[in-house]
């Protein structure tokens, strides 16, 4: 892949990795993407667009008008039943019994370690409990919920019924088309509604994944091109994951298998706005215990000079040469005009405005310490 402008690789998105299979998975939009000129890579088992036109016109796009994503890839499950809501605040770090219907939250699920298994949207639907998953972390995620299943409670798969599509910009309500624009009128942030056409239930919310304002879609397959291409008559510019990257990285966005892992708590990844203390879950005893560790290194922003981006595990260093951490995710930065990173360093040089070099391919490069995020879209109105 071209990796300039942006300076995105296939290494630098959630999930990539060599297929293990001689067919990848195809979403209901594979078929689209392709008569639209999209380049498709094998991305978690699925096959998806990594660009239609180029990274850089389709960042662009996002920031300053609309741009649609196929998030098909993505697990989608339902559970239901009267355990249901024990079932996942068991396993979710994030607070679940003060939810309203129709309120989505930004959650993690941790192992007993305190290590990050998967992040998570958890929403609370009307007929039920949505869960958003990984895509390379599917079927890891069912094999957990399974292991902690308890009785009065019923989880439904519905990746493969349904297509996710995302639309992310600031003009993004106009791009919509009228059916979807008369169930988000009012709809604030992490809201989401139901529909129902044709017998079919679709299921709408203000979330995203790269710093924008804009919904995401779960529609019913068999209704995925009609939905995409009413968005990309009315001007909407389809995008690949390769901008889906760039965007979230600007926007300070930790990707698994990345900023997250098994290895890593949600404090030193600096989401404990996401994780309630107050509860009992899964890991919360060894998150205790690794909270008043100093020694775990923590994430930060790095803001390189130059043009040349840092890839996922250069070494960052101190001024007199010491490793002091490593880069997690890196890219040119298109909104800025110059390259970020993230990493996660010694908590003794994660200080904003402390020197560091990174050694990028046998070369040198210099940065500071930034805060989280790089980038903030502007309020309208």
């Amino acid at each position: 892949m071209d990796r300039a402008p942006a300076g995105v690789n296939n290494g630098d998105m959630e999930g990539f990795s060599p297929s293990e299979s001689a067919k990848p998975r195809q979403t209901p939009l594979t078929g689209w993407h392709v008569a639209h000129g999209a380049r498709m890579v094998d991305f978690a088992g699925n096959m998806m667009p990594i660009q239609y036109s180029s990274i850089l016109t389709e960042h662009h796009a996002v920031r300053k008008s609309a741009g649609m994503f196929d998030v098909s890839h993505m697990g989608r499950l339902l559970f239901r039943g009267n355990s249901a809501l024990d079932w996942l605040d068991r396993l979710l770090t994030c607070r679940l019994r003060d939810m309203a219907e129709g309120q989505a939250r930004y959650s993690l699920v941790c192992s007993e370690a305190g290590g990050v298994i998967d992040d998570v949207l958890v929403t609370r639907w009307a007929d039920a409990w949505g869960l958003v998953v990984n895509a390379s972390n599917h079927a890891a995620m069912l094999d957990w919920l399974g292991a902690h299943r308890p009785s009065g409670a019923s989880l439904e798969d519905i990746t493969q019924a349904t297509a996710m599509m995302a639309v992310q910009g600031p003009d993004w309500r106009e791009a919509c088309p009228a059916f979807i624009g008369s169930i988000v009128d009012g709809l604030g942030n992490y809201r989401g509604r139901m529909l129902e056409l044709g017998g079919l239930v679709w299921r709408v919310s203000r979330t995203g994944y790269t710093g924008e304002e804009g919904i995401e879609i779960v529609a019913p397959a068999q209704s995925a091109t009609s939905l995409a291409d009413s968005l990309l008559a009315a001007g909407v510019a389809p995008c690949g994951l390769g901008a889906r990257d760039t965007l979230r990285l600007e926007a300070g966005m930790p990707l698994y298998g990345h900023e997250l892992d098994s290895a890593t708590d949600p404090f030193q990844a600096g989401l404990g706005r996401s994780v309630d203390m107050k509860k009992e879950f899964v890991g919360k005893k060894a998150l205790i215990s690794r909270m008043g560790d100093t020694t775990f290194p923590v994430r930060v922003g790095i803001q390189l000079e130059g043009r040349r981006a840092a890839r996922q595990g250069d070494a960052v260093l101190d001024k007199s040469g010491k490793p002091i951490g490593k880069v997690t995710s890196g890219a040119f930065s298109p909104t800025l005009g110059h390259p970020v990173a993230m990493a996660y360093l010694d908590r003794r040089h994660a200080r904003p405005g402390e020197d560091v070099s990174l050694s990028v391919r046998e070369s040198m490069l210099e940065g500071t310490v930034c805060p989280l995020p790089f980038y903030k879209r502007e309020q309208r109105g």
